[in-house]
């Protein structure tokens, strides 16, 4: 089992796949990345924590943003990540976030499959 970090932002249809994801997912803790919006209305379970950044700022002080949240959390040295959600800017300082505080990712899909390592 391994943690489980997801952009969680705009894209019609991919909050029922990040949904979907968490819970045919083995995971033993979810953070979100999402906005006040996603905070205030997506409904989350006990092991999930919704973490809330300004989608208007640049891109360093969105990973300063996200690398800050998730310092200090993360129990070991690799999550698995999703993407379906969101824009390349929010990607790109996610991933930044992660290579800075020295954590490893895997990229996992929902699939016909259902959960799968891509």
């Amino acid at each position: 089992m391994t943690e489980l970090i997801a952009c969680l932002s705009t894209g019609k249809g991919t909050w029922g796949h990040v949904s979907r994801l968490m819970q045919d997912g083995k995971w033993d803790k979810v953070f979100l990345i999402t906005n006040d919006y996603g905070k205030e209305n997506f409904t989350k379970d006990t092991k999930t924590e919704l973490i809330a950044i300004n989608l208007n700022q640049g891109i360093k002080e969105l990973r300063d943003e996200i690398y800050n949240n998730l310092k200090g959390k993360i129990k070991g040295s690799e999550v698995a990540i999703n993407v379906i959600s969101g824009m390349g800017r929010e990607h790109m300082a996610l991933i930044s976030a992660l290579l800075k505080l020295g954590i490893g990712f895997r990229l996992y899909a929902l699939t016909k499959d259902g959960v799968e390592e891509i």
